[in-house]
């Protein structure tokens, strides 16, 4: 059974950490708007996900599995950044780990909507 709530608020927050994980990564420097939608819908869609979820898991490791696993994308793109790019890679598969698991804590324990 689909839960409409769960899907809105896990959203809501994926699209709050978004706009978060934004403004941290261009605290440094500025970001050109395509690297800024990146962030953001990269953000957004751990939350649509862990929403629409449905696997059977403890809530914070639901969170950072997800999180993870859809940070991967974005930080392959990150192995093309000359410098720093290990670092770069790591630190993105990280916060989407952190994100994906404030994302459940909010949605599963604040909101109380859990998988059923």
């Amino acid at each position: 059974m689909v839960n409409t709530k769960r899907i809105i608020i896990a959203t809501i927050f994926g699209v709050i950490f978004g706009i978060v994980c934004w403004w941290l990564a261009s605290s440094s420097a500025p970001t050109v708007w395509f690297m800024a939608l990146s962030i953001i819908l990269s953000r957004t869609l751990i939350g649509f996900v862990i929403g629409i979820s449905v696997l059977k898991m403890e809530w914070w490791l639901h969170g950072i599995i997800i999180g993870a696993l859809f940070s991967l994308p974005m930080a392959l793109n990150t192995l093309f950044i000359p410098g720093n790019a290990v670092y770069i890679f790591l630190a993105t598969i990280v916060m989407g780990i952190i994100y994906g698991f404030l994302i459940e804590l909010f949605t599963t324990v604040v909101f109380k909507q859990g998988v059923k």
